[in-house]
Protein backbone atom coordinates (compact mmCIF):
# COMPACT_ATOMS: atom_id res chain seq x y z
CA UNK A 1 0.00 0.00 0.00
CA UNK A 2 1.45 3.33 -1.02
CA UNK A 3 1.82 5.75 2.00
CA UNK A 4 2.82 9.24 2.01
CA UNK A 5 3.77 12.57 4.83
CA UNK A 6 0.89 14.42 4.35
CA UNK A 7 -0.40 17.77 6.31
CA UNK A 8 -4.43 17.57 6.94
CA UNK A 9 -6.77 19.92 7.14
CA UNK A 10 -10.53 19.08 8.23
CA UNK A 11 -13.12 21.63 8.22
CA UNK A 12 -16.19 21.35 9.89
CA UNK A 13 -19.42 23.75 10.05
CA UNK A 14 -20.69 23.92 13.75
CA UNK A 15 -24.31 23.74 14.15
CA UNK A 16 -25.66 23.41 10.67
CA UNK A 17 -28.36 20.82 12.13
CA UNK A 18 -30.13 22.92 13.94
CA UNK A 19 -30.11 25.75 11.01
CA UNK A 20 -31.17 22.87 8.77
CA UNK A 21 -34.86 23.19 11.16
CA UNK A 22 -35.22 26.52 10.78
CA UNK A 23 -34.44 26.86 7.18
CA UNK A 24 -33.39 23.33 5.11
CA UNK A 25 -32.57 24.64 1.52
CA UNK A 26 -30.99 28.34 2.27
CA UNK A 27 -29.09 26.53 5.07
CA UNK A 28 -27.72 23.64 2.37
CA UNK A 29 -27.42 26.44 -0.29
CA UNK A 30 -25.16 28.63 2.16
CA UNK A 31 -22.85 25.23 3.12
CA UNK A 32 -22.31 24.05 -0.71
CA UNK A 33 -21.25 27.77 -1.41
CA UNK A 34 -19.09 27.89 1.87
CA UNK A 35 -17.47 24.56 0.30
CA UNK A 36 -16.79 25.16 -2.76
CA UNK A 37 -15.31 28.48 -1.26
CA UNK A 38 -12.76 26.98 0.84
CA UNK A 39 -11.67 24.01 -2.15
CA UNK A 40 -10.41 27.27 -4.05
CA UNK A 41 -8.81 28.53 -0.71
CA UNK A 42 -7.27 24.89 -0.76
CA UNK A 43 -6.30 24.88 -4.10
CA UNK A 44 -4.64 27.94 -3.87
CA UNK A 45 -2.55 26.77 -1.45
CA UNK A 46 -1.38 24.17 -3.32
CA UNK A 47 -3.74 21.63 -1.32
CA UNK A 48 -6.45 19.02 -2.76
CA UNK A 49 -9.88 18.12 -1.11
CA UNK A 50 -10.06 14.28 -0.78
CA UNK A 51 -12.79 13.64 1.15
CA UNK A 52 -15.87 15.38 1.89
CA UNK A 53 -18.53 14.31 4.99
CA UNK A 54 -21.61 16.26 5.19
CA UNK A 55 -20.55 19.52 6.09
CA UNK A 56 -17.11 18.52 6.74
CA UNK A 57 -14.10 18.91 4.16
CA UNK A 58 -10.87 17.26 4.68
CA UNK A 59 -7.85 18.44 2.17
CA UNK A 60 -3.82 17.25 2.31
CA UNK A 61 -1.34 19.76 1.19
CA UNK A 62 2.36 18.71 1.21
CA UNK A 63 3.71 22.24 3.31
CA UNK A 64 1.88 22.54 6.85
CA UNK A 65 2.81 25.96 6.35
CA UNK A 66 0.62 26.42 3.51
CA UNK A 67 -2.16 24.28 5.32
CA UNK A 68 -2.36 26.73 8.14
CA UNK A 69 -2.05 29.46 5.66
CA UNK A 70 -5.34 27.81 4.02
CA UNK A 71 -7.43 27.23 7.55
CA UNK A 72 -6.97 30.66 8.00
CA UNK A 73 -7.83 32.48 4.87
CA UNK A 74 -10.53 29.78 4.59
CA UNK A 75 -11.79 30.94 7.65
CA UNK A 76 -11.74 34.79 6.73
CA UNK A 77 -13.47 33.58 3.55
CA UNK A 78 -16.11 31.94 5.65
CA UNK A 79 -16.92 35.42 7.06
CA UNK A 80 -17.52 37.37 4.13
CA UNK A 81 -20.36 35.02 3.51
CA UNK A 82 -23.50 36.66 4.02
CA UNK A 83 -25.53 35.29 7.05
CA UNK A 84 -22.64 33.58 7.79
CA UNK A 85 -19.37 34.71 9.80
CA UNK A 86 -16.37 32.87 11.30
CA UNK A 87 -17.25 31.15 14.02
CA UNK A 88 -19.17 29.04 11.87
CA UNK A 89 -16.59 26.68 11.30
CA UNK A 90 -13.81 24.96 13.35
CA UNK A 91 -10.40 23.25 11.88
CA UNK A 92 -8.34 20.95 12.74
CA UNK A 93 -4.70 20.19 11.34
CA UNK A 94 -2.41 17.46 11.91
CA UNK A 95 1.03 15.90 10.21
CA UNK A 96 1.34 12.23 9.57
CA UNK A 97 2.05 9.70 7.61
CA UNK A 98 -0.95 8.14 5.77
CA UNK A 99 -2.03 5.09 3.44
CA UNK A 100 -3.47 6.33 -0.01
CA UNK A 101 -5.95 4.26 -0.98
CA UNK A 102 -7.42 5.78 -4.28
CA UNK A 103 -8.36 9.64 -4.35
CA UNK A 104 -8.65 9.06 -0.27
CA UNK A 105 -6.33 9.21 2.24
CA UNK A 106 -7.01 7.20 5.29
CA UNK A 107 -5.06 6.43 9.20
CA UNK A 108 -4.36 7.33 12.45
CA UNK A 109 -3.32 10.80 10.63
CA UNK A 110 -6.34 11.70 9.06
CA UNK A 111 -8.09 10.54 12.62
CA UNK A 112 -6.27 12.91 14.52
CA UNK A 113 -6.98 15.71 12.69
CA UNK A 114 -10.58 14.65 12.35
CA UNK A 115 -10.29 14.47 16.17
CA UNK A 116 -8.61 17.33 16.65
CA UNK A 117 -11.69 19.78 14.96
CA UNK A 118 -14.46 17.83 16.51
CA UNK A 119 -12.88 18.71 20.00
CA UNK A 120 -12.19 22.74 18.90
CA UNK A 121 -14.18 25.32 19.86
CA UNK A 122 -16.30 27.25 17.34
CA UNK A 123 -14.30 29.30 15.18
CA UNK A 124 -10.96 27.72 16.39
CA UNK A 125 -8.04 26.29 14.21
CA UNK A 126 -6.32 23.82 16.25
CA UNK A 127 -3.06 22.02 15.50
CA UNK A 128 -1.26 19.09 16.88
CA UNK A 129 2.57 19.95 18.22
CA UNK A 130 3.66 17.26 15.03
CA UNK A 131 2.52 20.06 12.92
CA UNK A 132 3.29 23.11 15.38
CA UNK A 133 6.67 22.07 15.14
CA UNK A 134 7.09 22.34 11.42
CA UNK A 135 5.44 25.44 10.91
CA UNK A 136 6.64 27.71 14.18
CA UNK A 137 9.08 29.18 12.65
CA UNK A 138 7.79 30.16 9.86
CA UNK A 139 4.23 30.48 11.39
CA UNK A 140 2.45 33.92 10.18
CA UNK A 141 0.23 33.66 13.47
CA UNK A 142 0.69 33.02 17.08
CA UNK A 143 -0.08 29.94 19.24
CA UNK A 144 -1.52 29.65 22.34
CA UNK A 145 -0.25 26.21 24.03
CA UNK A 146 -3.76 24.20 24.97
CA UNK A 147 -1.84 21.25 26.78
CA UNK A 148 -2.11 17.57 25.94
CA UNK A 149 -5.68 16.62 24.99
CA UNK A 150 -7.43 13.16 25.08
CA UNK A 151 -9.05 12.53 21.27
CA UNK A 152 -11.88 10.05 21.00
CA UNK A 153 -10.13 6.58 19.33
CA UNK A 154 -6.96 7.58 20.09
CA UNK A 155 -5.10 5.54 22.62
CA UNK A 156 -1.98 8.26 23.65
CA UNK A 157 -3.08 12.05 24.40
CA UNK A 158 -1.76 14.93 21.85
CA UNK A 159 -0.39 18.02 22.61
CA UNK A 160 -2.90 20.43 20.79
CA UNK A 161 -2.04 24.51 20.11
CA UNK A 162 -4.96 27.06 19.15
CA UNK A 163 -4.16 29.31 16.57
CA UNK A 164 -3.89 33.58 17.18
CA UNK A 165 -3.75 36.22 15.46
CA UNK A 166 -1.23 37.00 12.67
CA UNK A 167 1.63 38.35 14.44
CA UNK A 168 2.91 41.67 13.47
CA UNK A 169 7.01 40.25 14.01
CA UNK A 170 8.47 37.13 13.66
CA UNK A 171 12.39 36.56 12.73
CA UNK A 172 12.10 33.63 10.42
CA UNK A 173 8.82 35.55 8.22
CA UNK A 174 10.04 36.70 4.90
CA UNK A 175 8.55 39.03 2.35
CA UNK A 176 9.54 39.85 -0.94
CA UNK A 177 11.95 43.38 -1.12
CA UNK A 178 11.90 45.80 -3.52
CA UNK A 179 15.45 45.21 -3.62
CA UNK A 180 16.13 43.84 -7.20
CA UNK A 181 18.15 40.47 -7.62
CA UNK A 182 21.86 41.74 -7.92
CA UNK A 183 23.14 41.84 -11.44
CA UNK A 184 26.97 41.24 -10.84
CA UNK A 185 28.61 39.29 -7.83
CA UNK A 186 30.21 42.33 -5.50
CA UNK A 187 33.91 42.45 -3.90
CA UNK A 188 34.82 41.62 -1.30
CA UNK A 189 31.31 39.39 -0.39
CA UNK A 190 30.39 36.40 1.26
CA UNK A 191 27.32 34.79 2.77
CA UNK A 192 27.57 32.35 5.73
CA UNK A 193 25.23 29.85 5.17
CA UNK A 194 22.92 28.12 8.56
CA UNK A 195 25.46 25.92 10.05
CA UNK A 196 23.96 22.38 10.61
CA UNK A 197 23.99 19.70 13.49
CA UNK A 198 25.82 16.57 12.44
CA UNK A 199 22.95 14.29 12.46
CA UNK A 200 19.27 14.02 12.96
CA UNK A 201 20.39 12.81 16.62
CA UNK A 202 21.98 16.13 17.01
CA UNK A 203 18.31 18.71 16.54
CA UNK A 204 17.81 19.33 20.16
CA UNK A 205 21.57 21.48 19.49
CA UNK A 206 19.78 23.23 16.66
CA UNK A 207 20.09 26.09 18.92
CA UNK A 208 23.77 26.56 18.98
CA UNK A 209 24.18 25.77 15.41
CA UNK A 210 21.85 29.05 14.89
CA UNK A 211 23.62 30.75 17.77
CA UNK A 212 27.07 30.20 16.00
CA UNK A 213 25.85 31.28 12.89
CA UNK A 214 24.51 34.77 13.90
CA UNK A 215 27.90 34.95 16.24
CA UNK A 216 30.08 34.37 12.98
CA UNK A 217 27.49 36.50 10.43
CA UNK A 218 27.49 39.26 13.13
CA UNK A 219 31.72 39.52 13.65
CA UNK A 220 32.01 39.42 9.45
CA UNK A 221 29.13 42.34 9.49
CA UNK A 222 31.49 44.36 11.43
CA UNK A 223 34.62 44.30 9.74
CA UNK A 224 33.79 47.30 6.96
CA UNK A 225 35.70 46.03 4.44
CA UNK A 226 33.53 43.34 3.80
CA UNK A 227 30.05 43.03 2.33
CA UNK A 228 27.80 40.40 4.36
CA UNK A 229 24.46 38.64 3.73
CA UNK A 230 22.90 37.50 6.89
CA UNK A 231 22.06 33.97 7.85
CA UNK A 232 18.01 34.19 6.99
CA UNK A 233 19.07 35.05 3.35
CA UNK A 234 20.73 32.02 3.00
CA UNK A 235 18.29 29.65 4.92
CA UNK A 236 15.68 30.90 2.74
CA UNK A 237 17.13 29.65 -0.34
CA UNK A 238 16.93 26.54 0.54
CA UNK A 239 19.91 25.34 -1.37
CA UNK A 240 23.85 24.70 -0.10
CA UNK A 241 25.00 25.19 -3.98
CA UNK A 242 27.85 27.62 -3.73
CA UNK A 243 26.94 28.56 -7.42
CA UNK A 244 22.82 29.42 -6.96
CA UNK A 245 23.56 31.03 -3.30
CA UNK A 246 26.15 33.33 -5.59
CA UNK A 247 23.52 34.08 -7.81
CA UNK A 248 20.95 34.85 -5.80
CA UNK A 249 22.65 37.22 -3.39
CA UNK A 250 25.73 38.37 -5.64
CA UNK A 251 28.51 36.88 -3.24
CA UNK A 252 31.71 35.68 -4.13
CA UNK A 253 32.13 33.62 -1.31
CA UNK A 254 30.18 30.72 0.88
CA UNK A 255 30.97 29.57 4.24
CA UNK A 256 29.30 26.87 5.61
CA UNK A 257 29.52 24.17 8.11
CA UNK A 258 27.61 21.62 10.63
CA UNK A 259 28.36 21.58 14.63
CA UNK A 260 28.42 18.84 17.13
CA UNK A 261 28.23 18.78 20.71
CA UNK A 262 29.65 15.55 22.29
CA UNK A 263 30.28 15.47 25.85
CA UNK A 264 32.80 18.72 26.71
CA UNK A 265 33.96 18.70 22.89
CA UNK A 266 32.54 20.45 19.52
CA UNK A 267 33.30 18.91 16.46
CA UNK A 268 33.15 21.91 13.64
CA UNK A 269 33.04 21.09 9.79
CA UNK A 270 33.46 24.02 8.09
CA UNK A 271 34.13 25.53 4.82
CA UNK A 272 34.38 28.47 2.08
CA UNK A 273 33.44 27.55 -1.47
CA UNK A 274 33.76 30.30 -4.45
CA UNK A 275 30.71 31.40 -5.92
CA UNK A 276 32.06 31.33 -9.46
CA UNK A 277 32.80 27.79 -10.50
CA UNK A 278 31.68 26.09 -6.58
CA UNK A 279 34.86 25.13 -5.75
CA UNK A 280 36.48 24.46 -2.63
CA UNK A 281 38.80 26.97 -1.46
CA UNK A 282 39.56 25.69 1.77
CA UNK A 283 37.92 23.20 4.62
CA UNK A 284 38.39 22.12 8.13
CA UNK A 285 37.62 19.31 10.80
CA UNK A 286 37.97 20.78 13.91
CA UNK A 287 37.68 18.93 17.48
CA UNK A 288 38.05 21.37 20.40
CA UNK A 289 37.21 21.03 23.85
CA UNK A 290 33.56 23.61 23.77
CA UNK A 291 35.70 26.05 26.25
CA UNK A 292 37.77 26.41 22.96
CA UNK A 293 35.11 26.88 20.74
CA UNK A 294 34.98 31.43 20.58
CA UNK A 295 38.61 30.81 19.97
CA UNK A 296 38.09 28.87 16.80
CA UNK A 297 35.26 31.46 16.05
CA UNK A 298 37.93 33.83 16.60
CA UNK A 299 40.31 32.22 13.94
CA UNK A 300 37.88 31.37 11.52
CA UNK A 301 36.55 35.15 11.24
CA UNK A 302 40.31 36.20 10.37
CA UNK A 303 40.42 33.09 7.79
CA UNK A 304 37.04 34.14 6.21
CA UNK A 305 38.31 37.74 6.16
CA UNK A 306 41.65 36.89 4.59
CA UNK A 307 40.85 34.91 1.88
CA UNK A 308 37.73 37.12 1.18
CA UNK A 309 39.17 40.86 1.26
CA UNK A 310 42.57 39.49 0.50
CA UNK A 311 44.49 41.74 3.54
CA UNK A 312 42.91 42.91 6.90
CA UNK A 313 44.41 44.58 9.47
CA UNK A 314 44.82 42.62 12.57
CA UNK A 315 43.44 46.55 14.68
CA UNK A 316 40.01 46.24 12.80
CA UNK A 317 39.86 42.24 13.55
CA UNK A 318 39.94 42.98 17.33
CA UNK A 319 37.73 45.85 17.44
CA UNK A 320 34.87 43.29 15.31
CA UNK A 321 35.50 40.78 18.06
CA UNK A 322 32.48 40.42 20.05
CA UNK A 323 33.29 40.51 24.09
CA UNK A 324 33.57 36.79 25.37
CA UNK A 325 32.09 35.34 28.06
CA UNK A 326 34.18 34.23 30.74
CA UNK A 327 32.31 30.74 31.34
CA UNK A 328 31.15 28.90 28.52
CA UNK A 329 28.23 27.42 30.24
CA UNK A 330 26.58 31.11 30.53
CA UNK A 331 27.56 31.13 26.52
CA UNK A 332 25.07 27.98 25.76
CA UNK A 333 22.26 29.71 28.28
CA UNK A 334 22.68 32.90 26.42
CA UNK A 335 22.20 30.68 22.94
CA UNK A 336 18.79 28.65 24.21
CA UNK A 337 17.63 32.13 25.76
CA UNK A 338 18.06 33.32 21.76
CA UNK A 339 16.62 30.57 20.47
CA UNK A 340 13.47 30.88 22.45
CA UNK A 341 13.49 34.88 22.33
CA UNK A 342 13.72 34.54 18.49
CA UNK A 343 10.08 32.29 18.64
CA UNK A 344 8.67 34.53 21.32
CA UNK A 345 5.95 35.87 18.68
CA UNK A 346 4.89 32.34 18.35
CA UNK A 347 3.77 31.37 21.61
CA UNK A 348 3.58 33.49 24.78
CA UNK A 349 5.93 30.43 26.62
CA UNK A 350 8.50 30.88 24.72
CA UNK A 351 8.72 34.53 25.74
CA UNK A 352 9.07 33.18 29.83
CA UNK A 353 11.83 29.99 28.50
CA UNK A 354 13.77 33.14 27.00
CA UNK A 355 14.50 34.76 30.13
CA UNK A 356 14.92 31.81 32.40
CA UNK A 357 17.93 30.91 30.29
CA UNK A 358 18.89 34.42 30.10
CA UNK A 359 18.65 35.02 33.65
CA UNK A 360 21.05 31.37 34.35
CA UNK A 361 23.66 33.00 31.70
CA UNK A 362 23.12 36.37 33.84
CA UNK A 363 24.10 34.45 36.97
CA UNK A 364 26.64 31.92 35.47
CA UNK A 365 28.95 34.97 34.13
CA UNK A 366 27.67 38.30 35.61
CA UNK A 367 30.43 39.90 33.24
CA UNK A 368 28.95 38.59 30.01
CA UNK A 369 27.04 41.95 28.62
CA UNK A 370 24.68 40.57 26.29
CA UNK A 371 22.29 38.29 28.12
CA UNK A 372 21.56 41.59 30.06
CA UNK A 373 20.52 43.59 27.00
CA UNK A 374 18.57 40.41 25.91
CA UNK A 375 16.58 39.71 28.87
CA UNK A 376 15.33 43.48 28.93
CA UNK A 377 14.33 42.45 25.13
CA UNK A 378 12.22 39.50 26.51
CA UNK A 379 11.07 41.24 29.12
CA UNK A 380 9.42 44.00 27.60
CA UNK A 381 7.11 41.88 25.57
CA UNK A 382 5.34 40.95 28.90
CA UNK A 383 2.72 43.12 31.12
CA UNK A 384 5.53 43.12 33.86
CA UNK A 385 7.99 44.89 32.07
CA UNK A 386 9.26 48.19 33.99
CA UNK A 387 10.60 50.84 31.88
CA UNK A 388 13.35 52.25 34.34
CA UNK A 389 14.04 49.32 35.51
CA UNK A 390 14.80 47.72 31.68
CA UNK A 391 17.05 51.00 31.20
CA UNK A 392 18.92 49.98 34.30
CA UNK A 393 19.35 46.83 33.07
CA UNK A 394 20.64 47.76 30.00
CA UNK A 395 22.86 50.02 31.32
CA UNK A 396 24.71 47.71 32.67
CA UNK A 397 24.92 45.65 29.77
CA UNK A 398 26.99 48.49 28.03
CA UNK A 399 28.96 48.81 31.10
CA UNK A 400 29.95 45.67 30.50
CA UNK A 401 30.13 45.55 26.59
CA UNK A 402 30.06 49.33 25.37
CA UNK A 403 30.97 47.70 21.58
CA UNK A 404 27.69 45.98 21.57
CA UNK A 405 25.50 46.80 18.74
CA UNK A 406 22.50 44.81 20.23
CA UNK A 407 22.61 46.61 23.23
CA UNK A 408 22.98 49.78 22.02
CA UNK A 409 19.69 49.21 19.67
CA UNK A 410 17.84 47.76 22.84
CA UNK A 411 18.82 50.76 24.99
CA UNK A 412 17.79 53.02 21.86
CA UNK A 413 14.16 51.32 21.80
CA UNK A 414 14.09 51.54 25.18
CA UNK A 415 14.82 55.28 25.08
CA UNK A 416 12.39 55.77 22.10
CA UNK A 417 9.65 54.62 24.21
CA UNK A 418 10.15 57.18 26.91
CA UNK A 419 10.44 59.90 24.46
CA UNK A 420 13.89 60.66 24.71
CA UNK A 421 14.50 60.44 21.22
CA UNK A 422 17.76 62.39 21.29
CA UNK A 423 19.22 60.07 23.49
CA UNK A 424 17.50 57.03 21.22
CA UNK A 425 19.39 58.83 18.45
CA UNK A 426 23.02 58.23 19.94
CA UNK A 427 22.31 54.20 21.23
CA UNK A 428 20.57 54.13 17.44
CA UNK A 429 23.70 55.08 15.31
CA UNK A 430 26.29 53.67 17.89
CA UNK A 431 24.49 50.36 16.58
CA UNK A 432 24.73 50.91 12.83
CA UNK A 433 28.13 52.07 13.76
CA UNK A 434 29.42 49.02 15.26
CA UNK A 435 27.54 46.83 12.72
CA UNK A 436 27.60 48.35 10.07
CA UNK A 437 27.20 45.71 7.47
CA UNK A 438 24.36 43.39 9.42
CA UNK A 439 21.22 44.03 7.31
CA UNK A 440 18.97 42.97 11.19
CA UNK A 441 20.64 46.28 12.63
CA UNK A 442 20.03 48.46 10.02
CA UNK A 443 16.76 47.45 9.19
CA UNK A 444 15.44 47.77 12.86
CA UNK A 445 17.40 51.31 13.54
CA UNK A 446 15.08 52.63 10.42
CA UNK A 447 12.29 52.32 12.62
CA UNK A 448 13.72 55.19 14.92
CA UNK A 449 14.26 57.26 11.99
CA UNK A 450 10.40 56.79 11.15
CA UNK A 451 9.31 57.81 14.36
CA UNK A 452 12.30 60.69 15.01
CA UNK A 453 10.62 62.46 11.56
CA UNK A 454 12.78 61.24 8.90
CA UNK A 455 11.24 58.89 7.25
CA UNK A 456 13.47 59.61 3.95
CA UNK A 457 16.81 58.11 5.87
CA UNK A 458 14.39 55.32 7.43
CA UNK A 459 13.73 54.72 3.28
CA UNK A 460 17.78 54.89 3.10
CA UNK A 461 18.14 52.41 5.47
CA UNK A 462 15.80 50.22 4.61
CA UNK A 463 16.98 50.05 1.23
CA UNK A 464 20.50 49.59 2.30
CA UNK A 465 19.57 46.47 4.75
CA UNK A 466 17.47 44.93 1.84
CA UNK A 467 20.58 45.25 0.02
CA UNK A 468 22.12 43.41 2.39
CA UNK A 469 19.58 40.59 2.59
CA UNK A 470 17.01 40.43 0.12
CA UNK A 471 14.87 38.02 2.46
CA UNK A 472 14.41 39.89 5.31
CA UNK A 473 11.60 39.01 7.96
CA UNK A 474 7.90 40.83 7.34
CA UNK A 475 8.62 43.55 9.53
CA UNK A 476 10.97 45.14 7.16
CA UNK A 477 8.10 45.89 4.81
CA UNK A 478 5.92 47.19 7.51
CA UNK A 479 8.30 49.99 8.36
CA UNK A 480 8.15 50.74 4.60
CA UNK A 481 4.77 51.32 4.34
CA UNK A 482 4.86 53.07 7.51
CA UNK A 483 7.49 55.34 5.77
CA UNK A 484 5.83 55.78 2.47
CA UNK A 485 2.58 56.74 4.29
CA UNK A 486 4.57 59.50 6.27
CA UNK A 487 5.28 60.72 2.95
CA UNK A 488 1.92 60.89 1.62
CA UNK A 489 3.25 58.18 -1.37
CA UNK A 490 0.27 56.35 -0.54
CA UNK A 491 0.08 54.65 -4.23
CA UNK A 492 3.24 53.52 -3.68
CA UNK A 493 2.58 52.10 0.17
CA UNK A 494 -0.25 50.24 -1.71
CA UNK A 495 1.97 48.59 -4.00
CA UNK A 496 4.25 47.30 -1.48
CA UNK A 497 1.94 46.39 1.02
CA UNK A 498 -0.12 44.00 -1.47
CA UNK A 499 3.44 41.98 -1.80
CA UNK A 500 3.11 41.17 1.89
CA UNK A 501 2.41 37.26 1.68
CA UNK A 502 -0.45 37.91 4.91
CA UNK A 503 -1.08 41.63 6.49
CA UNK A 504 -0.04 42.16 10.00
CA UNK A 505 -2.32 44.85 12.38
CA UNK A 506 -0.20 47.74 11.46
CA UNK A 507 0.05 47.13 7.56
CA UNK A 508 -3.98 47.54 8.03
CA UNK A 509 -3.69 50.29 10.30
CA UNK A 510 -1.77 52.18 7.60
CA UNK A 511 -3.59 50.98 4.43
CA UNK A 512 -6.70 52.03 6.30
CA UNK A 513 -5.85 55.75 7.08
CA UNK A 514 -4.34 56.00 3.59
CA UNK A 515 -7.29 55.30 2.02
CA UNK A 516 -9.39 57.76 4.01
CA UNK A 517 -6.34 60.44 2.90
CA UNK A 518 -7.30 58.97 -0.63
CA UNK A 519 -11.22 59.88 0.23
CA UNK A 520 -12.04 55.93 -0.10
CA UNK A 521 -14.11 55.13 2.45
CA UNK A 522 -16.04 52.38 1.81
CA UNK A 523 -12.62 50.62 0.91
CA UNK A 524 -11.30 51.71 4.16
CA UNK A 525 -14.41 50.41 5.95
CA UNK A 526 -13.59 47.40 3.96
CA UNK A 527 -10.08 47.05 5.32
CA UNK A 528 -11.83 48.04 8.72
CA UNK A 529 -13.60 44.86 8.32
CA UNK A 530 -10.75 42.59 7.10
CA UNK A 531 -8.54 43.71 9.99
CA UNK A 532 -11.41 42.93 12.64
CA UNK A 533 -11.84 39.20 11.36
CA UNK A 534 -8.15 38.89 11.65
CA UNK A 535 -7.43 40.48 15.12
CA UNK A 536 -10.81 40.86 17.16
CA UNK A 537 -8.73 42.99 19.64
CA UNK A 538 -7.18 45.49 17.18
CA UNK A 539 -8.10 49.32 18.01
CA UNK A 540 -7.33 52.41 18.03
CA UNK A 541 -5.95 51.92 21.76
CA UNK A 542 -3.22 49.65 19.96
CA UNK A 543 -2.09 52.23 17.28
CA UNK A 544 -1.31 54.86 20.31
CA UNK A 545 0.99 51.95 21.94
CA UNK A 546 2.54 51.18 18.36
CA UNK A 547 2.88 54.15 16.29
CA UNK A 548 5.24 56.70 18.84
CA UNK A 549 6.30 59.45 16.39
CA UNK A 550 8.18 62.50 18.04
CA UNK A 551 5.50 64.63 15.89
CA UNK A 552 2.32 63.94 18.09
CA UNK A 553 0.16 65.90 15.03
CA UNK A 554 1.04 62.72 12.92
CA UNK A 555 -0.39 60.31 15.23
CA UNK A 556 -3.28 62.12 15.62
CA UNK A 557 -3.79 61.80 12.35
CA UNK A 558 -3.60 58.45 12.15
CA UNK A 559 -5.67 58.17 15.15
CA UNK A 560 -8.63 60.29 13.25
CA UNK A 561 -8.24 58.56 9.71
CA UNK A 562 -8.86 55.20 11.35
CA UNK A 563 -11.55 56.19 14.10
CA UNK A 564 -13.54 57.94 10.86
CA UNK A 565 -13.37 54.44 9.23
CA UNK A 566 -14.56 52.35 12.14
CA UNK A 567 -12.36 51.18 13.76
CA UNK A 568 -13.37 50.88 17.69
CA UNK A 569 -11.38 53.02 19.78
CA UNK A 570 -10.50 50.11 22.06
CA UNK A 571 -10.86 46.05 22.10
CA UNK A 572 -14.77 44.71 22.70
CA UNK A 573 -16.08 44.09 25.89
CA UNK A 574 -14.55 40.10 26.49
CA UNK A 575 -11.39 41.10 24.64
CA UNK A 576 -9.55 43.31 27.68
CA UNK A 577 -8.10 40.43 29.12
CA UNK A 578 -6.24 39.06 25.77
CA UNK A 579 -5.26 42.99 25.00
CA UNK A 580 -3.02 43.16 28.15
CA UNK A 581 -0.84 40.08 27.33
CA UNK A 582 -0.93 40.52 23.38
CA UNK A 583 -1.16 44.36 22.89
CA UNK A 584 1.60 44.81 25.91
CA UNK A 585 4.17 43.98 23.29
CA UNK A 586 4.33 47.57 23.23
CA UNK A 587 6.97 49.77 20.77
CA UNK A 588 9.71 48.54 23.31
CA UNK A 589 9.16 44.39 22.49
CA UNK A 590 8.41 45.32 18.71
CA UNK A 591 11.51 47.26 18.22
CA UNK A 592 13.63 44.66 19.55
CA UNK A 593 12.66 41.27 19.06
CA UNK A 594 15.31 39.94 16.72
Amino acid sequence: MHRKLAAILVGDFVASTSAMELDEEQTIARVVYCMSLIGEVVASFGGRVFNTAGDAILAEFSSPVNALRAAMEARLAIGSVPRTCTHDMRFGLHLADVAVVGDDLRGDGVNIASRIEASAEPGEIEVSEALYDQVRRVSPCAFEAIGERHLKGVSEPVKIYRVGAAMDRHRFQVAPTRAPPPSSIRPTSVAVAPFTTASVADQDQTFLAEGMTDDLTLELSRLKSLFVTSRSASMVLRTTDPVEIGKSLGVHYVVAGSIRKAGSYVRLNISLAGTERGHLVWSDRIQRPFEEILDVMDEITARVAATVSGRIEQSELAAARLKRPESMSAYEHYLRGLDHHRLAGVADFHLHEAMHWFEKAMKADPSFGRPFAMHVCSWSSLPSFDLRLGELQTAHALELDPTDPEAHRVMGSLKMKRGDFAASRFHHEKAIEMAPNDAYTIGRCAAFYLFAGEPERALQLLDRAETLDPFLPVWITEERVASLYTLGRYQEMFEVSHKLPFQTRRTYIYRIAARMACSDLDRARQLVSQALALDPTLSVEYLRMQELFEDAAITASLVDRTCAAGLPSSPATGEIAHVASSHSRNDVAQNTLP
